[in-house]
């Protein structure tokens, strides 16, 4: 379960309002939301900060009216990885590759190995032996059509994507899939083996446990995906370092600069947002004011 909280989130009545720019943003007074305002500290215009979710139903994807207008008064989005660059893709498969000529099977007892094997094909309708040089961390993904309640998903990502191209807004990363694929690189891959192997063994609970998450972030209470995080059955604890705090440090420092030169718009995991280290409490630390905005309609 754990691996797929990585991938996944790596993610009032009263209200006041908050001048932005050319126009205005009604401020949530809960800070439950998945959308922020940045502004201060020698700003000239805010920036946003958007939670986002590594898979989606098609028709769960509705964007709200002030996440639109965030978009529209931006020069650039910034995601986790440049996803119109294609040399993103052109180094995928080398990228999600283990290492040391290294296979899944030798990873597994020939037991266990026979019961992802055999998961692969009776569930997922596709051979193992098609993945033997494949990072386990990554072939979590492939677990996903059994989580999902339809046969249509879509990355929050592409559609953030899908809505800057309408805007005519470029797209930028703070990532290479070169330094994306380092992070797996960095947990051994046994220990990635032994969560997937979990993962599949108990498909029924991490079912359950995925839904919560899920719920979670469309409910946008970024209190409970914290504490998601933070509880050893469905959490990140023993990398957090690793997969949240450093490269949350890494995109702050990105971010003072890039700031600088007029309103971007930052669409990331909604993991990243959340805690001591995470993106809005680092930009606060800044001496940014970061507030979040309502984004329901």
């Amino acid at each position: 379960m754990k691996l797929i909280c990585w991938i996944s989130l790596f993610f009032s009545s009263c209200f006041c309002y908050a001048q932005t720019g050319d126009g205005y943003l009604k401020t949530n007074a809960d800070d439950n939301t998945l959308l922020w305002e940045i502004s201060g500290n020698g700003l000239t215009k805010p920036g946003y900060l958007f939670g986002t979710f590594h898979m989606l139903c098609s028709d769960e994807i509705q964007f709200s009216t002030s996440l639109k207008k965030a978009i529209a008064k931006s020069r650039e989005v910034y995601l986790e990885l440049d996803l119109d660059d294609p040399a993103v893709f052109a180094g995928a498969v080398m990228m999600i590759s283990m290492k040391g000529g290294k296979k899944l099977k030798d990873l597994y007892s020939p037991e266990a190995y026979q019961r992802i094997s055999a998961y692969f094909k009776d569930s997922l309708k596709t051979a193992l032996a098609l993945y033997q040089n494949m990072k386990p961390g990554f072939l979590t993904a492939l677990l996903y059509p059994k989580m999902m309640t339809c046969s249509s998903a879509i990355s929050v990502d592409e559609a953030i994507m899908n809505l800057a191209h309408e805007n005519n807004i470029g797209i930028s990363g703070f990532e290479t899939m070169a330094m994306q694929a380092a992070v797996f690189d960095s947990i051994p891959y046994e220990k990635q083996a032994e969560e997937l192997l979990k993962a599949i063994d108990s498909i029924g609970n991490s079912v359950i446990q995925f839904r919560l998450m899920l719920q979670a972030y469309k409910d946008q209470q970024l209190h409970d995906i914290e504490k998601i995080i933070n509880d050893p059955v469905f959490g990140v604890e023993e990398d957090r370092d690793l997969l949240l705090d450093k490269r949350n440090k890494r995109w702050v420092e990105q971010l003072k600069e890039v700031m600088k030169n007029g309103t971007v718009f930052i669409a990331v995991g909604a993991g990243h947002l959340v805690g001591k280290n995470g993106l809005i409490e680092l930009l606060r630390a800044e001496g940014y004011t970061v507030r979040g905005l309502e984004n329901r309609d």
